[in-house]
């Protein structure tokens, strides 16, 4: 899930701030069966074309954009998110990544949009991640709920299996105001497992996941990403 408060001008000039060193510039394509956030379906488990394009400089400052098709029930057709961030290590095998990423739905009939800050930190193949809402439309959550009360924790592990053969697992636990609205529950968590292959045409994966929400199937997702070079 993810208007963005993002102008070309400011990101412009930070890409001129950080022109004197190397940078680069990205982008993806791909689709998925399903496109699942936080283990819950955004296209009514149907099929997703999903895009975007990132720009890294050296420094660890990075900045992106990414779109898909969403099905809600409604007449919102898809996502447009705008993020940035800053990564870096912490000796050999530490990491970490503070970021803001902002969802959009430029279509959507109430104000849905919301953005939320994360800090990631990592160690060889596993990470833990915190996020939370830090602003939000007035139609996120059915009132009187808040809708700024989001959070989420996430904890993954990665293992490269081989050169192009990863397998990788995620525990997540979502809770607030947010939450209730949505699904009528005040928490509930996500996991899945997943294993991907690396082509000379692009990453292949499949996984499967489930959630602890009330009468929720476990799915079965098939999907494909093409990276590229500008």
């Amino acid at each position: 899930m993810k208007h963005t408060k993002f102008s070309l001008s400011v990101i412009a000039g930070l890409l001129l701030l950080a022109g004197e060193a190397q940078a680069a510039v990205s982008g993806n394509i791909g689709a998925a069966s399903n496109y699942l956030w936080r283990g819950t379906t955004q296209t009514n488990d149907s099929v997703a074309v999903q895009g975007g394009i990132d720009y890294s400089h050296d420094s660890g400052f990075y900045l992106g954009t990414w779109a898909s098709n969403v099905d809600f029930g409604d007449d919102t057709s898809y996502e447009l998110d705008f993020y940035g961030g800053y990564s870096g290590t912490l000796g050999e095998d530490f990491g970490y990544d503070i970021s803001y990423l902002y969802y959009g739905y430029p279509d959507a009939e109430g104000d849905i949009d919301f953005g939320e800050l994360a800090l990631t930190l990592s160690w060889k193949w596993f990470e833990l991640a915190y996020a939370k809402v830090v602003n939000a439309g007035d139609d996120v959550a059915a009132a009187p709920l808040d809708n700024k009360d989001l959070s989420y924790i996430h904890a993954g592990f990665s293992y490269p299996i081989t050169e192009t053969v990863t397998l990788t697992a995620h525990y997540g636990y979502s809770d607030g105001d947010v939450v209730q609205s949505w699904f009528g529950v005040s928490d509930y968590a996500d996991y899945h497992l997943a294993i991907s292959k690396e082509t000379g045409i692009g990453s292949v994966s499949f996984m499967v996941a489930d959630t602890d929400l009330p009468d929720d199937d476990a799915k079965i997702v098939l999907s494909y990403v093409y990276e590229f070079e500008f």
